[in-house]
């Protein structure tokens, strides 16, 4: 069988869930490729549909016209000549928002052509006129009819129109119409948003995210040591991007209220200018590649906080579970759904909240560390993304 994935790039959250199924496809004797909007070719069998200056380009025009995914038309064009010549049984679709393809054209050749289609949703934009997400400023219209973003200026931002109504016709039209189309959401909270979006016409199938569990376990401390922090209380924040909504100002917060002698915050992720940016005490590292460093961080954690405002079902609840640290987060999206009584504590969205879930859990016990990576055993990528081996191998 020929698989064709389509993604924004091959990397973070959402390349290393791409690249998983195709080890996992490839490992059952599948083919697949990888096509990719931008940064680096990540192993040698991808494709990278757009370029530099195209990709730059619509950007721009989005900035001012409000017109994600409806530009790089030259670019997807030949991306589906090389689809004609590799005649792909099933084409799996990622995030197509990225400045890198024209989603009306994709979906029209998806369409004429009937090609056995799957998409994973790792946000909400397909079914809104503009945003990611909308629970943060509390916007429902993408039930109806989506008109006078109020989050214009957020990703992907428009600086001058608002298209948000005339997006969401367009989506509407382009996506509706599939012969063959499932629909997969990695938390159930989306699954459930779906199903009254105007995709809900497809089937929606739960697919949880998954993780490494060779790779993301238990190890020796090295950090703690490193950083003389034997007897603290170790919190810590990690983020790929630490925009508004992942909640950083909460942090800045817990230093005031936790006892400074007991409790040290360290936050992961962090850009230049927000590592200056932070208050006294704090320990603060800028975002790193280096997965054994990560992990090292994780294991030396007592506590993991995720202060999300907004999300699908975040990965690093699930790295900091399976190297053995309990997880605080927020009522957020599909956040609170791999974590239960045995593992952690979902609070409410306030800092005084997580102060207080911070001081209960306090320093982790081995008997709290195995039953995290217990849990974590749950969302083993083998398990987790030998669901869509199975879609594959249904049709």
């Amino acid at each position: 069988m020929k698989i064709v994935q389509i993604n924004t790039v091959t990397n973070g959250c959402t390349g290393k869930i791409a690249y998983s199924i195709k080890k996992v496809s490839e490992d059952h004797g599948h083919e697949c490729i990888i096509a990719y909007g931008r940064g680096k070719k990540e192993n040698n069998n991808g494709y990278r549909i757009s370029n530099f200056l195209d990709s730059n380009f619509h950007g721009i025009l989005t900035r001012i016209f409000d017109s994600a995914g409806l530009h790089s038309k030259l670019v997807t064009k030949k991306f589906l000549k090389m689809l004609d010549e590799y005649k792909p049984d099933i084409i799996h679709i990622h995030n197509l928002h990225g400045y890198y393809i024209n989603y009306e054209i994709l979906f029209d050749y998806l369409k004429r052509n009937n090609i056995r289609t799957f998409w994973t949703l790792h946000d909400c934009w397909p079914f809104t006129g503009h945003c990611p997400y909308y629970t943060y400023v509390q916007c429902d219209r993408w039930k109806t009819e989506c008109h006078n973003c109020p989050q214009k200026h957020h990703h992907p931002a428009s600086f001058v129109f608002d298209r948000s109504n005339r997006n969401y016709f367009d989506k509407k039209r382009a996506f509706l119409g599939m012969k063959d189309l499932t629909i997969i959401t990695p938390s159930n909270w989306l699954k459930k948003e779906v199903e009254q979006s105007f995709l809900g016409i497809y089937d929606v199938v739960h697919i949880p995210n998954g993780i490494n569990m060779d790779m993301f376990h238990p190890t020796h401390n090295k950090f703690r040591t490193y950083n003389g922090l034997k007897d603290k209380i170790i919190v810590l924040g990690v983020a790929n991007l630490w925009a508004l909504t992942k909640g950083l100002q909460y942090f800045q917060i817990l230093q005031d209220i936790l006892p400074k002698d007991k409790f040290q915050i360290v936050l992961v992720g962090l850009s230049s200018k927000q590592k200056k940016g932070l208050k006294k005490g704090i320990i603060g590292i800028e975002k790193t590649e280096n997965i054994e460093e990560l992990i090292d961080i994780y294991s030396s954690a007592d506590i993991f906080v995720n202060p999300t405002l907004e999300d699908n079902f975040p990965t690093t609840n699930l790295e900091a579970l399976a190297c053995g640290t309990p997880v605080i987060t927020f009522k957020t999206g599909g956040s609170p759904e791999a974590i239960d009584s045995t593992c952690g504590l979902v609070v409410d969205k306030s800092v005084e909240a997580l102060a207080e879930a911070c001081l209960k859990l306090g320093k982790k016990s081995e008997k709290i560390s195995q039953q995290c990576c217990i849990k974590a055993k749950t969302y083993d990528e083998k398990k987790c993304f030998g669901g869509y081996l199975d879609l594959y191998e249904s049709i």
